[in-house]
């Protein structure tokens, strides 16, 4: 009978496992060999060693898109996860409707985030500047995404619109894991308001935070469909994200073996954040 279950976990496990293997393991390993050559993703090709990696760090374009898509992955984790924090505080208190509006605020998670960028895509372009000819502000009068200076605040908006939502629900499932008990401790002692959420709430909800950090700032880093749906990389490659930048030129710019190189160059610096992040949150955690 043990032996059976065994053998059936096994079965369980080695297709899933093929199937990993075949659409993930195999592709990662066929682009790094292609990093190293000048293959263009079709026809024939030639080795070039650590030429594409060497040119990585005298390309303007990438580092451009290095440095739009790390300043937009900062900047809207720290939004996503101030806005969810609060929103959850408030979601977690005893309102009506609680559960109605749990519900409501999750919709932008379900929706699709090319659906959601051609919307906003709308709303920028011929909503906001409508209204603002009516309203005479002059400022809002052009779309903020035909600005190489200011298209980067549409894309976090968007992004941080459709993230709030999961980060949300996790924030309000740490919440639900505080004792009451620790909140009528702190109280007479005198703990409320800020000073509860200070000493008290934020301290036990810290591994909540944590993979809410984690997973905010991995997912913007990838940004890849807000910028499809918005800006296309525009204007003037001022949104051209990392991922953008290695499907555009790739895939049909002719540089499928560079931007290889790109893509496992993005990959490590991906890994090396997350663990940095990882390993910070463990620390602070040890200490609370």
């Amino acid at each position: 009978m043990k032996n059976d279950r065994k053998r059936t976990f096994l079965l369980i496990t080695i297709p899933i496992l093929a199937l990993f293997v075949c659409f993930n393991t195999i592709p990662l390993i066929r682009g790094v060999v292609y990093s190293f050559t000048n293959f263009r993703g079709f026809g024939k090709y030639d080795w070039v060693g650590f030429r594409n990696y060497m040119d990585l760090f005298t390309d303007a374009r990438v580092g451009k898109s290095y440095w739009f898509t790390i300043k937009l992955a900062v900047v809207t984790t720290i939004v996503v996860n101030v806005l969810s924090l609060i929103l959850a505080l408030g979601l977690n208190s005893k309102i009506r409707a609680k559960g109605f509006f749990r519900g409501a605020y999750f919709l932008p998670n379900i929706l699709g985030s090319l659906v959601v960028g051609y919307i906003f895509n709308y709303f920028f372009t011929y909503i906001i500047p409508a209204l603002a000819d009516m309203t005479g502000i002059k400022s809002l009068s052009t779309s903020i995404l035909s600005s190489p200076g200011k298209a980067w605040i549409g894309v976090m908006i968007v992004c941080a619109w459709q993230a709030i939502a999961m980060n949300t629900i996790i924030y309000i499932s740490g919440l639900q894991t505080v004792p009451e008990d620790v909140y009528e401790a702190g109280g007479l002692d005198g703990a409320t308001g800020w000073k509860q959420f200070k000493h008290l709430t934020f301290p036990l909800i810290i591994p909540f935070f944590s993979i809410n950090m984690v997973l905010s700032v991995k997912n913007f880093l990838m940004v890849f469909d807000q910028i499809v749906a918005l800006t296309k990389g525009g204007p003037s490659q001022s949104t051209e994200s990392i991922s953008y930048l290695i499907y555009n030129n790739g895939v049909s710019g002719g540089q499928f073996g560079f931007q290889s190189a790109n893509a496992v160059v993005f990959f490590i610096v991906i890994v090396i954040i997350s663990v940095a992040q990882m390993k910070f949150s463990g620390s602070k955690e040890e200490q609370l």
